[in-house]
């Protein structure tokens, strides 16, 4: 069995303008990185508008060690609409290099249903990543740069809220004490590093809408308060502009291909279990103007990726989902009934069913919104036609279908019943989307809205410090926003151990952080780390060059 690397490098990729042309896009519309990459242009884009796709969304369960394939069966998803004749476009999130040398790899998809070039985008890319750590750490240096050369603004050195930021997992940097040894290296204080996915820098560029709101955004973004708790912002640091021309060309759509040369946009990588966990809005607007119909994801499970994709991206972007596709896996649903990874393979009907609370507590999640579901079975070889018939009868019983797919083998042609009833669900348009809470409530509420009525919690709580802070936002005028929930991808609950469908727990909401650029409030649960740390055997270990010089070990 071949390999996902080996699958992408026996590929025969079109050349980046043949793609192109797919999509409709003439050359002065791209620029090339290369033969197999190239970044959009913004000024064809907006002179060139067209009337809107169906979007539909890809999300999942919550993860497993098993896996759920949520990026591979949105990839073999595009290629079957486009080989049943329907114009496809995909639009995803560009891999962080931490999970690439960590524990989960990259994510461009696997087996028969994946973009490539896969090694360029699991790596370095054309350079986004990079562009956001820069621009995030600029504006970090010119605070403390502010604070030597004599604190015109009267920062108070102990409220600096802006951290540093490094794309790769490094639980060393968490915590950090800077400015030590000596005066010329400033003022000594407490600080950390994140993880860039988890910047608002990165939110920022996925949330605006043009290079002119992405300016103003970053000129948003609260990085410390004065003695007596005054904001003090990028624009007050005039650290703005210069972070608008480092993200200049980062700002602009990534155009690759599937295997099956369906054009694809990869762009922006938020992290759902810290931040909205959604691709750019400008590359699935783009893709809306140049498709029928746009396939995009939203990370790890419903509860986290398509509540932020509804709450945030939608609410902030104007986007009504036709559809939505929630992936599950045999092998998933025996784990969340009980059963050890080690014996996923052997046949399990009665774990099935157990396990099957998860996927239909998602499926009840996304019915909250308005939006109709369908169930995607991401087919194992080790699964049982008894054990994929439990999960059609469950979903059957809560009023979805459940279809088997087996694009990771077969590429498109093992998804296109999915893509049949997908369309059938697009075609109805009765889909009544709404988010889940209104602009009005107040932050705490829907913090506790979303603990309450999406991970069914009996109730979020928070100190009294936490509330204080909150109402201080809601009095500067900041009590509009959504909230981000930053919480363990793995449960509904803060745990993550607590597999199935638990309820009645409760949701301890541990801090707060104020992204006035990127437009809301987040909510770090439980003991959820904005900084991952590596796993006892990371990946690295066996990522390397061959003796031709090629990338191997890379997944």
């Amino acid at each position: 069995m071949l390999s996902d690397i080996e699958i992408s490098r026996a590929a025969t990729l079109q050349p980046i303008q043949a793609i192109a042309d797919r999509a409709g896009l003439p050359p002065q519309a791209i620029e090339p990185y290369g033969r197999h990459k190239a970044k959009l242009d913004l000024d064809w884009l907006a002179a060139n508008p067209a009337p809107a796709g169906k979007l539909i969304l890809v999300t999942a369960i919550n993860p497993t060690p098993a896996g759920e394939g949520k990026t591979t069966t949105s990839v073999g998803l595009a290629d079957a609409l486009n080989r049943t004749g329907r114009k496809t476009m995909l639009a995803l999130r560009e891999p962080s290099l931490g999970p690439c040398f960590g524990t989960k790899g990259g994510a461009t998809g696997g087996g028969y249903a994946q973009v490539v070039p896969m090694e360029d985008i699991n790596l370095h890319f054309t350079g986004d990543f990079h562009a956001i750590t820069s621009a995030h750490n600029l504006l970090a240096a010119m605070i403390d740069n502010h604070i030597h050369w004599g604190n015109a603004l009267g920062i108070d050195v102990r409220r600096v809220v802006w951290r540093r930021v490094l794309d790769m997992n490094d639980r060393a940097l968490r915590d950090i004490v800077q400015g030590v040894g000596g005066v010329a290296n400033g003022y000594p204080r407490e600080s950390g590093f994140d993880i860039t996915v988890a910047s608002e820098v990165m939110a920022i560029l996925c949330l605006a809408s043009d290079l002119h709101d992405l300016e103003a955004r970053l000129a948003r973004i609260v990085v410390a308060y004065t003695s007596d708790r005054r904001p003090v912002t990028a624009a007050d640091l005039k650290a703005s502009g210069a972070m608008a021309v480092l993200l200049a060309q980062a700002i602009k759509p990534n155009l690759v291909q599937t295997l099956e040369a369906t054009p694809a946009l990869i762009h922006g990588g938020p992290f759902a279990n810290i931040a909205h966990g959604c691709n750019s809005v400008i590359a699935t607007r783009a893709a809306l103007q140049l498709a029928d119909y746009v396939v995009t994801e939203a990370g790890f499970g419903a509860d986290l990726g398509a509540e932020k994709f509804f709450d945030i991206k939608c609410r902030q972007a104007g986007l009504a989902p036709a559809a939505v596709v929630i992936v599950a896996t045999v092998r998933a649903l025996k784990m969340n009934g009980g059963v050890a990874k080690a014996d996923l393979a052997r046949e399990d009907v009665a774990a099935v069913e157990r396990g099957a609370v998860n996927l239909v507590r998602h499926i009840e999640n996304i019915r909250q919104f308005g939006v109709p579901a369908v169930v995607a079975i991401n087919h194992f070889g080790t699964d049982t036609a008894a054990e994929v018939a439990a999960i059609e009868r469950c979903a059957a019983a809560h009023g979805t279908a459940a279809i088997l797919c087996r694009h990771w083998a077969e590429g498109g042609a093992g998804a296109e019943a999915l893509a049949d009833a997908v369309e059938a669900l697009a075609a109805k348009d009765a889909g009544q989307f709404t988010p889940l809470y209104d602009d009005g409530l107040s932050l705490f509420d829907k913090i506790n809205t979303v603990a309450t009525r999406i991970y069914r919690a009996e109730r979020a709580t928070a100190s009294p410090a936490i509330h204080a802070r909150l109402e201080r936002w809601q009095a500067a005028g900041h009590g509009h926003l959504p909230v981000c929930m930053a919480k363990t991808q793995y449960s509904f609950s803060t745990d993550p151990l607590q597999l199935g469908a638990p309820t009645g727990h409760v949701v301890p909401v541990r801090e707060v952080r104020l992204a006035a650029g990127a437009g809301f409030v987040v909510a770090i649960c439980g003991e959820l780390m904005t900084m991952p740390g590596l796993p006892r055997a990371p990946a690295a270990e066996h990522i390397g060059l061959g003796p031709d010089g090629s990338i191997e070990g890379l997944s």
